[in-house]
Protein backbone atom coordinates (compact mmCIF):
# COMPACT_ATOMS: atom_id res chain seq x y z
CA UNK A 1 0.00 0.00 0.00
CA UNK A 2 1.06 3.57 -0.66
CA UNK A 3 1.25 6.52 1.77
CA UNK A 4 -2.36 7.64 1.23
CA UNK A 5 -3.58 4.07 1.72
CA UNK A 6 -1.76 3.83 5.04
CA UNK A 7 -3.19 7.18 6.11
CA UNK A 8 -6.75 6.08 5.31
CA UNK A 9 -6.21 2.63 6.86
CA UNK A 10 -4.87 3.95 10.17
CA UNK A 11 -7.31 6.86 10.26
CA UNK A 12 -10.28 4.54 9.84
CA UNK A 13 -9.17 2.21 12.63
CA UNK A 14 -8.45 5.09 15.02
CA UNK A 15 -11.82 6.70 14.31
CA UNK A 16 -13.63 3.39 14.82
CA UNK A 17 -12.03 2.73 18.21
CA UNK A 18 -12.47 6.36 19.30
CA UNK A 19 -16.14 6.36 18.33
CA UNK A 20 -16.72 3.14 20.23
CA UNK A 21 -15.03 4.55 23.34
CA UNK A 22 -17.04 7.77 23.05
CA UNK A 23 -20.40 6.01 22.71
CA UNK A 24 -19.50 3.57 25.47
CA UNK A 25 -19.30 6.21 28.19
CA UNK A 26 -21.40 5.79 31.29
CA UNK A 27 -21.17 2.01 31.65
CA UNK A 28 -20.70 2.21 35.41
CA UNK A 29 -22.83 -0.79 36.34
CA UNK A 30 -23.04 -4.43 35.35
CA UNK A 31 -26.48 -3.86 33.81
CA UNK A 32 -25.18 -1.02 31.62
CA UNK A 33 -21.93 -2.80 30.79
CA UNK A 34 -23.51 -6.09 29.72
CA UNK A 35 -26.93 -4.93 28.45
CA UNK A 36 -26.42 -1.20 27.77
CA UNK A 37 -29.16 -0.55 30.32
CA UNK A 38 -31.66 -1.94 27.77
CA UNK A 39 -31.66 1.38 25.93
CA UNK A 40 -30.60 0.48 22.38
CA UNK A 41 -32.76 1.38 19.35
CA UNK A 42 -33.70 -1.25 16.79
CA UNK A 43 -31.44 0.01 13.99
CA UNK A 44 -28.33 -0.07 16.21
CA UNK A 45 -29.12 -3.62 17.36
CA UNK A 46 -29.92 -4.69 13.80
CA UNK A 47 -26.67 -3.36 12.37
CA UNK A 48 -24.70 -4.81 15.29
CA UNK A 49 -26.25 -8.25 14.72
CA UNK A 50 -25.37 -7.92 11.03
CA UNK A 51 -21.82 -6.83 11.88
CA UNK A 52 -21.26 -9.78 14.20
CA UNK A 53 -22.04 -12.09 11.26
CA UNK A 54 -20.18 -9.98 8.66
CA UNK A 55 -16.74 -11.02 9.85
CA UNK A 56 -13.63 -10.61 7.77
CA UNK A 57 -13.92 -14.30 6.89
CA UNK A 58 -17.30 -13.57 5.32
CA UNK A 59 -16.02 -10.46 3.57
CA UNK A 60 -12.99 -12.19 2.10
CA UNK A 61 -14.28 -15.73 1.61
CA UNK A 62 -17.72 -14.93 0.24
CA UNK A 63 -16.28 -12.93 -2.66
CA UNK A 64 -13.87 -15.80 -3.32
CA UNK A 65 -16.79 -18.22 -3.17
CA UNK A 66 -18.62 -16.18 -5.80
CA UNK A 67 -15.49 -16.20 -7.95
CA UNK A 68 -14.89 -19.97 -7.93
CA UNK A 69 -18.37 -21.42 -7.38
CA UNK A 70 -20.92 -18.76 -8.26
CA UNK A 71 -23.76 -17.44 -6.16
CA UNK A 72 -25.33 -20.70 -4.96
CA UNK A 73 -23.72 -20.19 -1.53
CA UNK A 74 -26.58 -17.71 -0.87
CA UNK A 75 -28.87 -20.72 -0.36
CA UNK A 76 -27.06 -21.17 2.97
CA UNK A 77 -29.19 -18.26 4.25
CA UNK A 78 -32.57 -19.13 2.74
CA UNK A 79 -33.93 -20.37 6.07
CA UNK A 80 -32.88 -17.22 7.93
CA UNK A 81 -35.98 -15.05 7.30
CA UNK A 82 -38.27 -17.85 8.49
CA UNK A 83 -36.14 -18.29 11.61
CA UNK A 84 -36.25 -14.57 12.38
CA UNK A 85 -40.04 -14.47 12.26
CA UNK A 86 -40.28 -17.50 14.56
CA UNK A 87 -37.81 -16.00 17.03
CA UNK A 88 -39.73 -12.72 17.09
CA UNK A 89 -42.77 -14.69 18.20
CA UNK A 90 -40.98 -16.89 20.75
CA UNK A 91 -37.47 -16.14 22.04
CA UNK A 92 -37.62 -12.34 22.05
CA UNK A 93 -40.68 -11.95 24.33
CA UNK A 94 -39.64 -14.88 26.55
CA UNK A 95 -36.13 -13.54 27.22
CA UNK A 96 -37.26 -9.94 27.63
CA UNK A 97 -40.02 -10.76 30.09
CA UNK A 98 -37.69 -13.03 32.08
CA UNK A 99 -35.30 -10.04 32.43
CA UNK A 100 -32.25 -12.27 32.02
CA UNK A 101 -28.69 -11.34 31.12
CA UNK A 102 -28.11 -14.52 29.13
CA UNK A 103 -30.21 -17.09 27.31
CA UNK A 104 -28.77 -19.80 29.57
CA UNK A 105 -29.86 -18.01 32.74
CA UNK A 106 -33.42 -18.64 31.57
CA UNK A 107 -32.73 -22.40 31.45
CA UNK A 108 -32.23 -22.56 35.22
CA UNK A 109 -35.57 -20.90 35.89
CA UNK A 110 -37.14 -23.35 33.43
CA UNK A 111 -35.13 -26.51 34.25
CA UNK A 112 -32.31 -26.56 36.81
CA UNK A 113 -28.78 -25.39 37.54
CA UNK A 114 -27.00 -28.35 35.95
CA UNK A 115 -28.75 -27.83 32.61
CA UNK A 116 -27.85 -24.15 32.69
CA UNK A 117 -24.22 -24.97 33.48
CA UNK A 118 -23.98 -27.64 30.76
CA UNK A 119 -25.41 -25.42 28.04
CA UNK A 120 -23.32 -22.46 29.21
CA UNK A 121 -20.16 -24.58 29.00
CA UNK A 122 -21.13 -25.81 25.52
CA UNK A 123 -21.47 -22.19 24.44
CA UNK A 124 -18.08 -21.26 25.93
CA UNK A 125 -16.41 -24.17 24.12
CA UNK A 126 -17.91 -23.54 20.68
CA UNK A 127 -17.80 -19.74 20.77
CA UNK A 128 -14.29 -19.71 22.25
CA UNK A 129 -13.14 -21.98 19.43
CA UNK A 130 -14.90 -19.82 16.85
CA UNK A 131 -13.35 -16.65 18.29
CA UNK A 132 -9.85 -18.00 17.81
CA UNK A 133 -10.53 -19.26 14.29
CA UNK A 134 -12.36 -16.06 13.35
CA UNK A 135 -9.40 -13.98 14.44
CA UNK A 136 -6.69 -16.13 12.88
CA UNK A 137 -8.20 -16.64 9.42
CA UNK A 138 -8.38 -12.96 8.34
CA UNK A 139 -5.07 -12.23 10.06
CA UNK A 140 -3.32 -14.70 7.75
CA UNK A 141 -4.95 -13.20 4.66
CA UNK A 142 -4.38 -9.58 5.69
CA UNK A 143 -0.76 -10.26 6.63
CA UNK A 144 -0.04 -11.14 2.99
CA UNK A 145 -1.46 -7.79 1.85
CA UNK A 146 0.01 -5.60 4.60
CA UNK A 147 3.38 -7.35 4.57
CA UNK A 148 3.21 -7.92 8.32
CA UNK A 149 3.66 -11.23 10.18
CA UNK A 150 0.27 -12.85 10.80
CA UNK A 151 0.97 -12.95 14.54
CA UNK A 152 1.45 -9.18 14.56
CA UNK A 153 -1.86 -8.65 12.75
CA UNK A 154 -3.55 -10.97 15.23
CA UNK A 155 -2.17 -9.08 18.24
CA UNK A 156 -3.11 -5.67 16.80
CA UNK A 157 -6.70 -6.74 16.12
CA UNK A 158 -6.93 -8.24 19.61
CA UNK A 159 -5.56 -5.13 21.33
CA UNK A 160 -7.88 -2.77 19.45
CA UNK A 161 -10.91 -4.94 20.21
CA UNK A 162 -10.11 -5.29 23.90
CA UNK A 163 -9.49 -1.53 24.19
CA UNK A 164 -13.05 -0.45 23.46
CA UNK A 165 -14.90 -3.63 24.44
CA UNK A 166 -13.41 -3.92 27.94
CA UNK A 167 -13.85 -0.19 28.49
CA UNK A 168 -17.32 0.50 27.13
CA UNK A 169 -18.95 -2.94 27.08
CA UNK A 170 -21.74 -3.85 24.70
CA UNK A 171 -22.81 -0.25 24.20
CA UNK A 172 -19.38 0.65 22.81
CA UNK A 173 -19.16 -2.31 20.48
CA UNK A 174 -22.75 -1.88 19.27
CA UNK A 175 -22.21 1.72 18.16
CA UNK A 176 -18.81 0.80 16.68
CA UNK A 177 -20.63 -1.90 14.71
CA UNK A 178 -23.09 0.70 13.37
CA UNK A 179 -20.20 2.78 12.05
CA UNK A 180 -18.48 -0.29 10.66
CA UNK A 181 -21.52 -1.64 8.79
CA UNK A 182 -22.16 1.75 7.24
CA UNK A 183 -18.62 1.79 5.88
CA UNK A 184 -18.87 -1.83 4.72
CA UNK A 185 -21.86 -0.97 2.54
CA UNK A 186 -20.00 2.01 1.09
CA UNK A 187 -16.86 -0.06 0.42
CA UNK A 188 -18.86 -2.79 -1.30
CA UNK A 189 -20.62 -0.33 -3.61
CA UNK A 190 -17.35 1.39 -4.50
CA UNK A 191 -15.66 -1.98 -5.13
CA UNK A 192 -18.38 -3.05 -7.55
CA UNK A 193 -18.14 0.26 -9.40
CA UNK A 194 -14.37 -0.19 -9.82
CA UNK A 195 -14.85 -3.80 -10.98
CA UNK A 196 -17.32 -2.81 -13.68
CA UNK A 197 -15.02 0.01 -14.75
CA UNK A 198 -12.17 -2.53 -15.14
CA UNK A 199 -14.06 -4.39 -17.88
CA UNK A 200 -12.65 -3.99 -21.41
CA UNK A 201 -14.14 -0.94 -23.22
CA UNK A 202 -16.26 -2.99 -25.64
CA UNK A 203 -17.55 -5.41 -22.97
CA UNK A 204 -20.73 -3.98 -21.43
CA UNK A 205 -22.29 -4.77 -18.08
CA UNK A 206 -24.91 -6.83 -19.92
CA UNK A 207 -22.11 -8.76 -21.63
CA UNK A 208 -20.56 -9.35 -18.21
CA UNK A 209 -23.84 -10.78 -16.93
CA UNK A 210 -24.08 -13.10 -19.96
CA UNK A 211 -20.50 -14.27 -19.39
CA UNK A 212 -21.04 -14.86 -15.67
CA UNK A 213 -24.21 -16.82 -16.42
CA UNK A 214 -22.57 -18.93 -19.11
CA UNK A 215 -19.71 -19.77 -16.74
CA UNK A 216 -22.16 -20.87 -14.02
CA UNK A 217 -21.44 -17.94 -11.70
CA UNK A 218 -25.06 -16.72 -11.43
CA UNK A 219 -26.55 -20.06 -10.39
CA UNK A 220 -28.40 -18.99 -7.25
CA UNK A 221 -30.88 -21.84 -6.67
CA UNK A 222 -30.23 -25.58 -6.89
CA UNK A 223 -33.43 -27.67 -6.50
CA UNK A 224 -31.68 -31.04 -6.24
CA UNK A 225 -32.16 -32.83 -2.92
CA UNK A 226 -28.82 -34.25 -1.78
CA UNK A 227 -27.89 -34.66 1.88
CA UNK A 228 -24.22 -34.55 0.93
CA UNK A 229 -24.49 -31.23 -0.93
CA UNK A 230 -23.86 -28.24 1.32
CA UNK A 231 -25.57 -25.64 -0.83
CA UNK A 232 -28.96 -26.43 -2.29
CA UNK A 233 -32.47 -25.14 -1.68
CA UNK A 234 -33.37 -27.88 0.79
CA UNK A 235 -30.21 -27.76 2.89
CA UNK A 236 -30.52 -23.96 2.98
CA UNK A 237 -34.19 -23.74 3.95
CA UNK A 238 -34.27 -26.70 6.36
CA UNK A 239 -30.70 -27.10 7.63
CA UNK A 240 -29.96 -23.38 7.32
CA UNK A 241 -33.26 -22.58 9.03
CA UNK A 242 -32.39 -24.77 12.02
CA UNK A 243 -28.91 -23.21 12.12
CA UNK A 244 -30.38 -19.69 12.08
CA UNK A 245 -32.86 -20.58 14.84
CA UNK A 246 -30.00 -21.88 16.97
CA UNK A 247 -27.60 -19.05 16.16
CA UNK A 248 -29.99 -16.16 16.74
CA UNK A 249 -32.09 -17.83 19.40
CA UNK A 250 -29.51 -19.72 21.49
CA UNK A 251 -26.08 -18.17 20.84
CA UNK A 252 -25.39 -15.49 23.44
CA UNK A 253 -23.36 -13.42 20.96
CA UNK A 254 -26.65 -12.77 19.13
CA UNK A 255 -29.18 -13.00 21.96
CA UNK A 256 -27.28 -10.39 23.95
CA UNK A 257 -27.72 -7.92 21.09
CA UNK A 258 -31.50 -7.90 21.21
CA UNK A 259 -31.57 -8.12 25.00
CA UNK A 260 -30.19 -4.56 24.95
CA UNK A 261 -33.35 -3.28 23.24
CA UNK A 262 -35.62 -0.61 24.69
CA UNK A 263 -38.62 -2.88 24.29
CA UNK A 264 -39.81 -6.16 22.81
CA UNK A 265 -40.96 -4.29 19.71
CA UNK A 266 -37.52 -2.71 19.18
CA UNK A 267 -35.80 -6.08 19.55
CA UNK A 268 -38.21 -7.67 17.09
CA UNK A 269 -37.52 -4.92 14.57
CA UNK A 270 -33.77 -5.58 14.84
CA UNK A 271 -34.27 -9.24 13.87
CA UNK A 272 -36.75 -8.43 11.11
CA UNK A 273 -34.22 -5.94 9.73
CA UNK A 274 -31.73 -8.80 9.42
CA UNK A 275 -34.40 -11.02 7.87
CA UNK A 276 -34.82 -8.45 5.10
CA UNK A 277 -31.20 -7.36 4.62
CA UNK A 278 -29.05 -10.48 5.12
CA UNK A 279 -29.81 -12.40 1.91
CA UNK A 280 -29.57 -9.35 -0.42
CA UNK A 281 -26.27 -8.41 1.23
CA UNK A 282 -24.86 -11.90 0.72
CA UNK A 283 -26.08 -11.95 -2.87
CA UNK A 284 -24.40 -8.59 -3.46
CA UNK A 285 -21.07 -9.81 -2.04
CA UNK A 286 -21.28 -13.00 -4.10
CA UNK A 287 -22.13 -10.94 -7.17
CA UNK A 288 -18.97 -8.90 -6.63
CA UNK A 289 -17.00 -12.14 -6.65
CA UNK A 290 -18.76 -13.21 -9.86
CA UNK A 291 -17.88 -9.89 -11.51
CA UNK A 292 -14.25 -10.21 -10.41
CA UNK A 293 -14.33 -13.56 -12.23
CA UNK A 294 -15.62 -11.86 -15.40
CA UNK A 295 -12.82 -9.28 -15.22
CA UNK A 296 -10.32 -12.13 -14.84
CA UNK A 297 -11.54 -13.54 -18.17
CA UNK A 298 -9.89 -10.63 -19.95
CA UNK A 299 -7.12 -9.37 -17.67
CA UNK A 300 -4.24 -11.74 -16.79
CA UNK A 301 -4.00 -12.73 -13.16
CA UNK A 302 -1.57 -14.80 -11.16
CA UNK A 303 -1.86 -18.58 -11.15
CA UNK A 304 -1.46 -18.39 -7.35
CA UNK A 305 -3.28 -15.58 -5.53
CA UNK A 306 -1.38 -15.92 -2.27
CA UNK A 307 1.56 -13.55 -2.93
CA UNK A 308 4.15 -15.18 -0.67
CA UNK A 309 3.47 -18.65 -2.05
CA UNK A 310 3.45 -17.32 -5.61
CA UNK A 311 6.90 -15.86 -5.00
CA UNK A 312 8.21 -19.13 -3.58
CA UNK A 313 6.79 -21.15 -6.47
CA UNK A 314 8.30 -18.81 -9.06
CA UNK A 315 11.76 -19.71 -7.76
CA UNK A 316 11.32 -23.46 -8.42
CA UNK A 317 12.51 -25.27 -11.58
CA UNK A 318 8.97 -26.37 -12.47
CA UNK A 319 7.55 -22.84 -12.53
CA UNK A 320 8.37 -21.97 -16.18
CA UNK A 321 6.38 -24.98 -17.36
CA UNK A 322 3.51 -24.30 -14.99
CA UNK A 323 3.40 -20.64 -15.99
CA UNK A 324 3.48 -21.46 -19.70
CA UNK A 325 0.57 -23.91 -19.34
CA UNK A 326 -1.44 -21.37 -17.34
CA UNK A 327 -0.81 -18.51 -19.79
CA UNK A 328 -1.72 -20.69 -22.75
CA UNK A 329 -4.99 -21.74 -21.08
CA UNK A 330 -5.73 -18.12 -20.16
CA UNK A 331 -5.23 -16.82 -23.69
CA UNK A 332 -7.48 -19.52 -25.08
CA UNK A 333 -10.20 -18.70 -22.56
CA UNK A 334 -9.92 -14.95 -23.20
CA UNK A 335 -10.31 -15.46 -26.95
CA UNK A 336 -13.43 -17.56 -26.44
CA UNK A 337 -14.82 -15.05 -23.90
CA UNK A 338 -14.60 -12.25 -26.47
CA UNK A 339 -16.25 -14.47 -29.08
CA UNK A 340 -19.05 -15.35 -26.65
CA UNK A 341 -19.69 -11.69 -25.89
CA UNK A 342 -19.92 -10.94 -29.63
CA UNK A 343 -22.30 -13.86 -30.26
CA UNK A 344 -24.53 -12.82 -27.34
CA UNK A 345 -24.88 -9.33 -28.83
CA UNK A 346 -25.64 -10.69 -32.31
CA UNK A 347 -28.45 -13.00 -31.10
CA UNK A 348 -27.66 -15.33 -34.01
CA UNK A 349 -28.11 -18.58 -32.09
CA UNK A 350 -24.41 -19.27 -31.67
CA UNK A 351 -24.33 -18.20 -28.00
CA UNK A 352 -25.13 -21.71 -26.76
CA UNK A 353 -22.22 -23.23 -28.64
CA UNK A 354 -19.90 -20.44 -27.49
CA UNK A 355 -21.05 -20.97 -23.90
CA UNK A 356 -20.09 -24.63 -24.12
CA UNK A 357 -16.70 -23.65 -25.49
CA UNK A 358 -16.28 -21.11 -22.68
CA UNK A 359 -17.00 -23.73 -20.03
CA UNK A 360 -14.56 -26.13 -21.66
CA UNK A 361 -11.89 -23.43 -21.74
CA UNK A 362 -12.59 -22.66 -18.08
CA UNK A 363 -12.03 -26.30 -17.20
CA UNK A 364 -8.73 -26.15 -19.03
CA UNK A 365 -7.66 -23.09 -17.06
CA UNK A 366 -8.82 -24.70 -13.81
CA UNK A 367 -6.66 -27.68 -14.61
CA UNK A 368 -3.58 -25.53 -15.26
CA UNK A 369 -4.16 -23.56 -12.06
CA UNK A 370 -4.70 -26.75 -10.08
CA UNK A 371 -1.27 -27.94 -11.18
CA UNK A 372 0.22 -24.79 -9.67
CA UNK A 373 -1.80 -25.25 -6.46
CA UNK A 374 -0.62 -28.87 -6.25
CA UNK A 375 2.97 -27.72 -6.64
CA UNK A 376 2.55 -25.37 -3.66
CA UNK A 377 0.99 -28.18 -1.63
CA UNK A 378 3.93 -30.43 -2.47
CA UNK A 379 6.38 -27.77 -1.31
CA UNK A 380 4.73 -27.81 2.12
CA UNK A 381 4.11 -31.56 2.26
CA UNK A 382 0.33 -31.21 2.51
CA UNK A 383 -2.41 -32.81 0.46
CA UNK A 384 -4.17 -29.61 -0.58
CA UNK A 385 -3.54 -25.88 -0.91
CA UNK A 386 -6.40 -23.41 -1.36
CA UNK A 387 -5.92 -19.68 -1.98
CA UNK A 388 -9.58 -18.72 -2.48
CA UNK A 389 -9.45 -16.26 0.43
CA UNK A 390 -6.80 -14.21 -1.40
CA UNK A 391 -8.73 -13.67 -4.64
CA UNK A 392 -10.60 -10.53 -3.61
CA UNK A 393 -7.57 -9.12 -1.80
CA UNK A 394 -5.52 -9.65 -4.95
CA UNK A 395 -8.09 -7.66 -6.93
CA UNK A 396 -8.10 -4.90 -4.30
CA UNK A 397 -4.36 -4.47 -4.54
CA UNK A 398 -4.30 -4.59 -8.35
CA UNK A 399 -7.27 -2.49 -9.44
CA UNK A 400 -8.57 -0.19 -6.72
CA UNK A 401 -7.26 3.39 -6.81
CA UNK A 402 -4.92 4.75 -4.16
CA UNK A 403 -6.79 5.63 -0.98
CA UNK A 404 -9.62 3.23 -1.72
CA UNK A 405 -7.21 0.31 -1.23
CA UNK A 406 -6.51 1.54 2.30
CA UNK A 407 -10.21 2.00 2.97
CA UNK A 408 -11.22 -1.48 1.81
CA UNK A 409 -8.34 -3.15 3.69
CA UNK A 410 -9.30 -1.11 6.75
CA UNK A 411 -12.92 -2.20 6.46
CA UNK A 412 -11.89 -5.86 6.20
CA UNK A 413 -9.56 -5.37 9.16
CA UNK A 414 -12.33 -3.77 11.23
CA UNK A 415 -14.80 -6.50 10.18
CA UNK A 416 -12.55 -8.93 12.00
CA UNK A 417 -12.58 -6.57 14.98
CA UNK A 418 -16.38 -6.34 14.96
CA UNK A 419 -17.02 -10.08 14.98
CA UNK A 420 -14.29 -10.68 17.57
CA UNK A 421 -15.57 -7.95 19.89
CA UNK A 422 -19.04 -9.46 19.89
CA UNK A 423 -17.66 -12.90 20.63
CA UNK A 424 -15.42 -11.93 23.55
CA UNK A 425 -18.16 -9.73 25.03
CA UNK A 426 -20.65 -12.61 24.99
CA UNK A 427 -18.03 -15.03 26.33
CA UNK A 428 -17.33 -12.67 29.22
CA UNK A 429 -21.06 -12.27 29.90
CA UNK A 430 -21.71 -16.01 30.09
CA UNK A 431 -18.57 -16.50 32.19
CA UNK A 432 -19.68 -13.90 34.74
CA UNK A 433 -23.44 -14.53 34.81
CA UNK A 434 -23.69 -18.29 34.28
CA UNK A 435 -20.48 -19.58 35.86
CA UNK A 436 -18.65 -17.11 38.11
CA UNK A 437 -21.59 -15.31 39.69
CA UNK A 438 -23.82 -18.38 39.85
CA UNK A 439 -21.49 -21.15 41.03
CA UNK A 440 -18.19 -19.62 42.22
CA UNK A 441 -18.64 -16.21 43.87
CA UNK A 442 -22.21 -15.36 44.86
CA UNK A 443 -23.87 -12.29 46.36
CA UNK A 444 -21.10 -9.78 45.87
CA UNK A 445 -21.52 -6.10 45.03
CA UNK A 446 -22.35 -4.85 41.56
CA UNK A 447 -18.93 -3.18 41.46
CA UNK A 448 -17.31 -6.56 42.00
CA UNK A 449 -19.17 -8.16 39.08
CA UNK A 450 -18.53 -5.17 36.84
CA UNK A 451 -14.78 -5.52 37.46
CA UNK A 452 -15.04 -9.28 36.86
CA UNK A 453 -16.81 -8.57 33.55
CA UNK A 454 -14.03 -6.25 32.39
CA UNK A 455 -11.30 -8.66 33.46
CA UNK A 456 -12.98 -11.60 31.77
CA UNK A 457 -13.36 -9.53 28.60
CA UNK A 458 -9.60 -9.02 28.66
CA UNK A 459 -9.10 -12.73 29.39
CA UNK A 460 -11.21 -13.90 26.44
CA UNK A 461 -9.52 -11.35 24.17
CA UNK A 462 -6.13 -12.70 25.22
CA UNK A 463 -7.41 -16.25 24.74
CA UNK A 464 -8.58 -15.50 21.19
CA UNK A 465 -5.19 -13.98 20.35
CA UNK A 466 -3.29 -16.88 21.93
CA UNK A 467 -5.47 -19.47 20.18
CA UNK A 468 -5.04 -17.69 16.84
CA UNK A 469 -1.28 -17.46 17.31
CA UNK A 470 -1.06 -21.14 18.22
CA UNK A 471 -3.47 -21.89 15.40
CA UNK A 472 -0.95 -20.74 12.84
CA UNK A 473 1.21 -23.66 13.92
CA UNK A 474 -1.32 -26.44 14.18
CA UNK A 475 -4.89 -25.48 13.38
CA UNK A 476 -4.70 -24.28 9.79
CA UNK A 477 -7.07 -27.01 8.57
CA UNK A 478 -9.80 -25.72 10.88
CA UNK A 479 -10.11 -22.52 8.88
CA UNK A 480 -11.64 -24.44 6.00
CA UNK A 481 -14.21 -25.74 8.46
CA UNK A 482 -15.12 -22.50 10.22
CA UNK A 483 -18.78 -22.78 9.20
CA UNK A 484 -18.90 -26.36 10.49
CA UNK A 485 -17.80 -25.54 14.04
CA UNK A 486 -21.10 -23.95 15.03
CA UNK A 487 -23.14 -26.78 13.54
CA UNK A 488 -21.38 -29.27 15.82
CA UNK A 489 -23.05 -27.58 18.80
CA UNK A 490 -26.03 -25.53 17.65
CA UNK A 491 -28.38 -28.49 17.20
CA UNK A 492 -27.98 -29.37 20.88
CA UNK A 493 -28.56 -25.78 21.97
CA UNK A 494 -31.64 -25.42 19.79
CA UNK A 495 -33.10 -28.69 21.04
CA UNK A 496 -32.91 -27.73 24.73
CA UNK A 497 -34.59 -24.38 24.06
CA UNK A 498 -37.31 -26.15 22.07
CA UNK A 499 -37.93 -28.27 25.15
CA UNK A 500 -37.91 -25.17 27.36
CA UNK A 501 -40.40 -23.23 25.25
CA UNK A 502 -42.80 -25.93 24.08
CA UNK A 503 -42.48 -29.05 26.26
CA UNK A 504 -43.61 -28.01 29.72
CA UNK A 505 -43.72 -31.60 31.02
CA UNK A 506 -39.97 -32.04 30.50
CA UNK A 507 -37.81 -31.45 33.58
CA UNK A 508 -34.16 -30.66 34.17
CA UNK A 509 -32.76 -34.20 34.18
CA UNK A 510 -34.59 -35.08 30.95
CA UNK A 511 -33.31 -31.92 29.27
CA UNK A 512 -29.76 -32.56 30.54
CA UNK A 513 -29.72 -36.11 29.17
CA UNK A 514 -31.30 -34.91 25.92
CA UNK A 515 -28.49 -32.38 25.34
CA UNK A 516 -25.80 -35.01 25.93
CA UNK A 517 -27.56 -37.41 23.55
CA UNK A 518 -27.97 -34.70 20.92
CA UNK A 519 -24.27 -33.79 21.00
CA UNK A 520 -23.34 -37.48 20.77
CA UNK A 521 -25.59 -37.83 17.71
CA UNK A 522 -24.07 -34.77 16.03
CA UNK A 523 -20.48 -35.90 16.51
CA UNK A 524 -21.41 -39.39 15.35
CA UNK A 525 -22.95 -37.97 12.18
CA UNK A 526 -19.82 -35.90 11.58
CA UNK A 527 -17.49 -38.84 12.17
CA UNK A 528 -19.31 -41.68 10.45
CA UNK A 529 -21.42 -40.17 7.64
CA UNK A 530 -20.91 -37.78 4.74
CA UNK A 531 -24.07 -35.79 5.49
CA UNK A 532 -23.60 -32.05 4.90
CA UNK A 533 -22.88 -30.07 8.07
CA UNK A 534 -26.10 -28.03 7.80
CA UNK A 535 -28.07 -31.19 8.58
CA UNK A 536 -26.18 -31.60 11.88
CA UNK A 537 -28.44 -28.87 13.27
CA UNK A 538 -31.53 -30.87 12.38
CA UNK A 539 -30.08 -34.12 13.75
CA UNK A 540 -29.03 -32.57 17.05
CA UNK A 541 -32.30 -30.75 17.64
CA UNK A 542 -34.47 -33.77 16.84
CA UNK A 543 -32.42 -36.08 19.09
CA UNK A 544 -32.46 -33.65 22.03
CA UNK A 545 -36.23 -33.20 21.82
CA UNK A 546 -36.86 -36.91 21.25
CA UNK A 547 -34.65 -38.13 24.09
CA UNK A 548 -35.89 -35.40 26.41
CA UNK A 549 -39.50 -36.42 25.82
CA UNK A 550 -38.72 -40.13 26.25
CA UNK A 551 -36.91 -39.59 29.56
CA UNK A 552 -39.72 -37.32 30.77
CA UNK A 553 -42.31 -40.01 30.02
CA UNK A 554 -40.45 -42.49 32.24
CA UNK A 555 -39.88 -40.19 35.21
CA UNK A 556 -41.85 -37.50 37.05
CA UNK A 557 -41.13 -33.88 36.38
CA UNK A 558 -37.98 -33.07 38.34
CA UNK A 559 -37.61 -29.29 38.08
CA UNK A 560 -39.06 -26.39 40.01
CA UNK A 561 -41.79 -24.27 38.54
CA UNK A 562 -40.60 -21.63 36.10
CA UNK A 563 -39.43 -18.48 37.88
CA UNK A 564 -37.43 -15.36 37.29
CA UNK A 565 -34.32 -14.24 39.07
CA UNK A 566 -32.10 -17.31 39.25
CA UNK A 567 -28.93 -15.25 39.07
CA UNK A 568 -27.22 -13.71 42.07
CA UNK A 569 -26.31 -10.70 39.93
CA UNK A 570 -29.04 -8.06 39.78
Amino acid sequence: MRALDWFVFIGWLVSLVAYGLYRGRGTGSTHKYLLAGRTMPWYAMGLSILATQASAITFISTTGQGFVDGMRFAQFYFGLPIAMVLLCATAVPVFHRAKVYTAYEYLESRFDAKTRALVGLIFLIQRGLAAGIGLYAPAVALSAVLGWPDRLVTVIIGLLVVTYTATGGIKALTWADVQQMTMIFIALILSLAVILHALPPHVSVLDALHLAGAAGRLNIVDFRFDLRDRYNLWSGVIGGGFLALAYFGCDQSQVQRYLTGKSIAQSRLSLLFNAVVKIPMQLFILFIGAMVFVVSLFIPSAAIYQPAEAKHLSATPQWPRLEADYRKAFEQRRKIAFEFADSARRHDGSAVEEANRLRAAQQGLNGARQQALNAVAQMHGVSKFDDTNYIFLSFVRSYLPVGLVGLVIGVIFSASMGSTSGEINSLATVSVIDIYGRFLVRNRSDTHYLLASRLLTVFWGAYAVAFATFGSRGFGALIERVNIVGSLFYGGLLGVFMLAFFCKRVGGTAAFIGVLAGEAAIFSAAAFTDVSFLWYNVVGCVVVVGVGLLVALKSPRDCVEESVGSSSIR
